[in-house]
């Protein structure tokens, strides 16, 4: 990976669930989101191992496609739904 790239969760569904703090995208909180560009690699790496069970504690699941599923899609060759 290039020294230069972030690393990101992101997957431009930026909503905060009011409920628990997080993004229904990505699972951060809005200090997460401004700060991560300054915080290390093995920072976000450990805050995203947490992602995937603060994502399963949010009151509702994205609607839309997100850019990284249509990619994959596209990759794959498969149709949308």
């Amino acid at each position: 990976m290039n020294p230069m790239t972030v690393e990101s969760p992101c997957i431009l569904v930026c909503s905060i669930d009011i409920n628990t703090g997080y993004c229904f995208g990505c699972g951060r909180t809005l200090d997460e989101i401004a700060g991560w560009a300054g915080y290390t690699p093995d920072t976000r790496r450990e805050l995203m191992a947490e992602l995937p069970a603060r994502l399963e504690t949010v009151e509702r699941k994205p609607r839309r496609e997100t850019r990284r599923t249509r990619m994959a899609r596209e990759r794959s060759g498969d149709q949308p739904e």
